[in-house]
């Protein structure tokens, strides 16, 4: 029996995990790929005229079990893989994406869908459900509806190819990291890492049966390793190793894979008669125009420039005094930086983190919650999990209602994606007067516990962990109708708006000096430190800008390209990244190559969207602050005009709701001490 086609008994129908294996997945997805079918057959066959409920609600509501199927598989491709899991993955997306072709070029259920498209201002359709119809018919556009007979094949050719190819991405990337290690034996080569790191790196020599001290490229080892090393050759080193990721010469080199993936997602666009891949994926964004993105990012790159020059040449100033010999490399900025905010500010992460215990953080989050929105969050152990260390909570309204699941997996493993981020494992929607509760997953890569101490994070994973947490809240708290509507089912320059929003209040004493304590001593976190996070918040940050500007630009221009590329992949690299670079060039080093977020996830053409959704939580943020951070009404009006929304209506409609006005840059520049 496969578990995967059968209604799961598991609590709240949540995915029984102890019962899938990897066999299960690809026959599985075949069954569920002829169900799906013959539930699309049912809506082109039917003699009924087409209208709203026969043919959009109807396509909504096909393929739940493959939803549900795919949605496990790939979660666990990023969150707990292996050699055999990644195989299936690779053997059944095209299998999906085939599928998927199937549906949008189906000419019938097209024209089916465009005589609703077609009558729909007419027809007296709610805004959700036009939402949905312009939504749907759109994607059948891009999905090649429209295209010749002749066209049809060579479309289906690209898109299962560029489904093959960002798995391939994806996997090389994380092979690269996981293959790394840094092995130290002498002690004199630890000089300058805290005694939290060192603990740690012993924990993994002796998980690797080594002697003295192993560092990663996992992001609690590699970024306490370049901000406290003293050894300039170990820095150098493990950011050329992290730099270089899958950029080698040898069966993970993605260069090959991220021009085939430019090129195919430009071949595609112009045969569906876009100049370019912006063109056509901008299309339903907030900036639904390459000429708004681009005056966007140049508006904030003539703001940020003149100020990251200022913050670089008070770390190089810095490091000269501090004896540092020769040009200021990359591989000197965290190290220098964190000595320099040291010295301003007198704080920094080894301070910060004895207040920043993972336990502590976790509390405080979800209570977070509970203040601004009154919802509840009860561990429930009896959930399956896909591994151990997973936890797992049952949430409810303040009135007592389900609202959902939230599994939450917080540690680095060989078999786990780099970064963080939140998915589902079940959307939010209303069948039949029956609300559909969700199924949210958050997964991160935090400092883990060593046999001394707790976890305790550094301040970024705080404000990682808020981040992802601001996703899952609109995932969890959302009140539609339609699955491909609800939670963070909207415009890709809208979705980071829950997410940066939330991470404002890591610089707050309300909200700090009401849960952080020492992990040692239990001791209130001093209000001069919360004084000193807040004014060190704006240190760097036209450098930060602008280093976030750059892979705003370098998205932007693999996908606005107008012919085939056939070049130097370092070249193209560099030519774009010239105006934002401050540091000499480094041989050997390529971004592209590892950009998971535009060649193996949803962002190709939209990295830009979080600045975009800087400039929105910014604004939103200081409404908070001008009624109350806590303000029941403010945040009462962010619930429901945001959170419960998902993309039911148009984005700028939605905030202009909740803030009673468009948003304004000021509050970023302002915030970010660039005004």
């Amino acid at each position: 029996m496969n578990p995967l086609l059968y209604e799961w008994t598991t609590p709240f129908g949540t995915p029984p995990f102890h019962l899938i294996k990897t066999i299960h997945f690809k026959p599985a997805v075949e069954e569920a790929i002829k169900s799906a079918s013959e539930e699309i057959k049912q809506i082109t066959d039917n003699i009924e005229p087409p209208d709203f409920e026969n043919t959009i609600a109807a396509l909504d509501e096909t393929g739940e079990i493959l939803g549900r199927i795919t949605s496990i598989l790939f979660n666990l491709n990023s969150a707990e893989t292996n050699k055999n899991l990644q195989k299936v993955a690779q053997e059944v997306s095209p299998l999906i994406t085939r599928f998927s072709n199937d549906i949008t070029l189906n000419g019938k259920l097209f024209e089916r869908i465009k005589s609703v498209f077609d009558a729909m201002e007419t027809s007296g359709l709610s805004i959700e459900q036009k939402m949905l119809t312009e939504r749907r018919f759109r994607s059948f556009i891009l999905g090649g509806a429209a295209l010749k007979e002749e066209d049809r094949k060579r479309f289906r050719q690209i898109s299962e190819e560029l489904a093959t190819l960002s798995l391939k991405f994806e996997e090389n990337v994380l092979e690269e990291t996981n293959s790394f290690e840094l092995h130290i034996t002498c002690r004199d080569d630890l000089a300058g890492l805290p005694e939290s790191l060192i603990e740690m790196s012993s924990s993994e020599a002796e998980k690797r049966k080594k002697p003295g001290w192993v560092f990663t490229l996992h992001f609690p080892s590699y970024v306490p390793f370049m901000e406290y090393s003293e050894k300039r050759d170990l820095r150098e080193k493990m950011f050329r190793a992290y730099s270089s990721r899958a950029f080698k010469s040898n069966e993970y080199n993605n260069c090959g894979n991220a021009l085939k993936i430019a090129n195919l997602r430009l071949e595609l666009a112009r045969m569906l008669g876009f100049t370019n891949f912006a063109e056509m994926i901008l299309g339903d964004r907030m900036a639904d125009t390459r000429e708004k993105v681009e005056k966007f990012l140049n508006e904030l790159y003539l703001a940020s420039k003149p100020a990251a020059f200022r913050d670089f040449n008070k770390v190089r100033q810095f490091a000269e005094n501090y004896q540092h010999e020769g040009s200021l490399q990359r591989y000197d900025w965290a190290y220098y930086s964190e000595k320099l905010k040291k010295k301003l500010y007198d704080i920094d992460d080894e301070i910060l983190k004895q207040y920043l215990s993972l336990e502590k953080v976790e509390t405080a989050v979800l209570n977070l919650a509970t203040s601004l929105y009154g919802i509840r969050f009860i561990v429930n152990n009896t959930i399956p999990v896909y591994h151990p260390e997973v936890k797992t909570f049952e949430v409810y309204d303040g009135d007592g209602t389900f609202l959902a699941i939230l599994y939450i997996d917080y540690h680095p493993r060989a078999g786990k994606n780099g970064g963080a981020w939140m998915t589902s494992y079940r959307e939010q929607k209303n069948v039949n007067g029956i609300d559909v509760r969700p199924l949210i997953s958050v997964v991160a890569n935090f400092t883990r516990r060593s046999e001394t101490r707790p976890s305790l994070l550094s301040f970024s994973e705080l404000t990682t962990f808020l981040h992802e947490f601001g996703h899952s809240l609109h995932g969890m708290l959302t009140k539609c109708t339609y699955e491909s509507l609800s939670g963070t089912n909207v415009a890709r320059d809208f979705v980071e708006l829950p997410s940066q929003f939330m991470e404002n209040f890591a610089y707050e004493k309300e909200w700090l000096d009401s849960w952080a304590v020492h992990y040692l001593t239990g001791e209130k976190i001093p209000v001069e430190i919360i004084h000193k996070i807040k004014e060190a918040s704006t240190f760097n940050e036209g450098y930060s800008c602008l280093r976030q500007l750059s892979f705003g630009f370098l998205d932007m221009a693999w996908h606005t390209i107008t012919n085939p590329l056939d070049t130097n992949i370092s070249d193209f690299e560099s030519e774009i990244l010239a105006k934002t670079e401050l540091f000499p060039p480094v041989e050997g080093l390529n971004m592209s190559v590892s950009f998971g977020h535009i060649f193996g996830g949803g962002y190709a053409a939209g990295y830009y969207g979080y600045k975009w959704a800087e400039v929105l939580d910014a604004d939103a943020f200081s409404y908070f602050t001008e009624t109350g951070i806590f303000n029941s009404e403010t945040a009462s009006s962010f619930r429901k005009n945001i959170l419960e929304k998902g993309g039911t209506d148009k984005p700028l409609d939605l905030y202009v709701r909740f803030r009673g006005k468009e948003p304004s840059i000021d509050a970023l520049l302002r915030r970010s001490g660039l005004k």
